[in-house]
């Protein structure tokens, strides 16, 4: 087995191979069209099948995509494919059966495709009807949508160019609104099933109203407890004596190698540590992240130099992480993943915005609060150039300062009833979406 294909191997193979499998495919569609009748008319599926390779904090977006497709096929009858490290968040919100989740691996170029073949044929046996594509401009989830074997199949297409190429491969062509929120977006995605393919993509709909953005995140006792105990266990080896913290803000330093623009500096967060521990003398620090961010984040911790500061990076498995969530006050975090996984919780969180918009992608929660500077050349990175950008110098993440992340800190801490003082309340609003 090799080492699994990072993110920037992976872009590059959906580009150089994807095209040309998707223009191949596209030739093949429109011959087997020739010879048998398109579908024209809308008609109900019996099956559906989401296809997100990638992102955690996207499949959490799609919650009321998934909660839709369930109302009208049953969730019995609702499967997903998805790369296998990111089949965790769909158990964590258990709104299909877990045996309805097909993963791939992608531990090297040969394996990927011999797993893709392998969940090509488990879809067939499953005789699924209707697809839906979530990734926006991938080339590899079209080419899986439409191999899927699906009758109906819904995704995004280029009409003008104004997109990555993909082929012609979708029944329900849909075009990118990038004005709607993306749990909007994907909601839309399995409502165009019960359209007319002919009348697509003219989509005389106003956007969904939804009533629930969020799976609620469950948990008991005995896992509460299990993660008290490695509370207790960190907090004691950092301050040397017995401690039992009660009130945790916890601070996400990192961000998933998909975008490393989305990191806020490092001292940053540092220096907001700080400034919570002096604030707050009843509370601790914890700081999270990967396992294979240990090492950085323990030396992140050792330079706030707090008997009241440790780390928690690696020392969770991810179920324990969203447990840690609903034990503590607080979590600010860049924009990735934990946002989202905390948004599903009873903590607070405040994400940071910067090469991305919070209009599209933060977590629609009462106690989600994203801060974005809205600099001219941001977002810069979007469903267009395949989320890449020629920025080498974040400074939309660099314009939030400490000081607004502090007082944002404060204002969502009072509101849970956690007195703090002197805040600059003013520069709280200029920052938040």
């Amino acid at each position: 087995m090799g080492l699994p294909l990072n993110t920037q191997v992976l872009q590059k193979v959906d580009r150089w191979i994807g095209i040309p499998v998707c223009g191949i495919l596209t030739i093949v569609r429109r011959l087997l069209d020739a010879l048998r009748p398109a579908q024209t008319e809308a008609s109900k599926p019996r099956k559906i099948l989401f296809v997100k390779f990638a992102e955690q904090g996207s499949t959490v977006l799609a919650y009321p995509a998934i909660a839709q497709a369930i109302r009208m096929v049953g969730r019995e009858n609702v499967y997903f494919v998805v790369f296998v490290e990111n089949r965790f968040i769909l158990d964590v919100m258990d709104v299909i059966p877990r045996e309805n989740v097909i993963t791939i691996r992608h531990d090297g170029m040969v394996d990927m495709a011999m797993q893709a073949l392998r969940a090509l044929w488990e879809i067939h046996s499953l005789e699924i009807d209707a697809a839906v594509d979530l990734e926006f401009f991938s080339r590899s989830s079209a080419a899986l949508t439409y191999l899927s074997g699906a009758r109906m199949r819904a995704g995004f297409r280029t009409f003008f160019g104004e997109g990555p190429y993909r082929g012609d491969l979708m029944t329900h062509r849909l075009l990118y609104n990038p004005y709607l929120h993306t749990s909007q977006i994907f909601q839309l995605m399995i409502e165009a099933l019960e359209q007319s393919p002919a009348a697509l993509p003219t989509y005389a709909v106003t956007p969904p109203r939804i009533e629930k953005w969020l799976a609620d995140f469950t948990t008991n006792s005995g896992e509460q407890d299990e993660v008290r105990a490695i509370l207790v266990r960190e907090a004691t080896a950092a301050a040397g004596v017995r401690t039992e913290p009660t009130r945790v803000l916890l601070l996400n330093p990192n961000a998933s190698d998909l975008l490393p623009l989305r990191k806020w500096p490092t001292e940053r967060y540092v220096e907001l540590a700080r400034r919570l521990l002096e604030q707050f003398p009843d509370a601790h620090i914890g700081l999270t992240g990967a396992p294979d961010e240990a090492g950085p984040i323990e030396q992140v911790a050792r330079t706030i130099g707090s008997p009241r500061c440790f780390s928690l990076a690696g020392k969770t498995t991810l179920r324990q992480l969203l447990v840690l969530y609903t034990l503590c006050e607080l979590l600010v975090t860049n924009d990735s993943g934990p946002a989202h996984f905390a948004s599903m919780t009873s903590i607070s969180v405040i994400t940071l915005f910067g090469p991305e918009t919070p209009s599209l992608f933060a977590a629609r929660s009462p106690r989600n609060v994203p801060l974005w500077a809205g600099i001219a050349c941001s977002p810069c990175v979007n469903a267009y150039n395949n989320r890449q950008s020629p920025c080498t110098n974040n400074m939309c993440m660099q314009m939030i300062t400490v000081d607004h992340v502090f007082d944002a800190a404060c204002k969502v801490l009072e509101a849970r009833g956690i007195g703090c003082d002197q805040r600059k309340a003013d520069s709280v609003g200029e920052l938040v979406a």
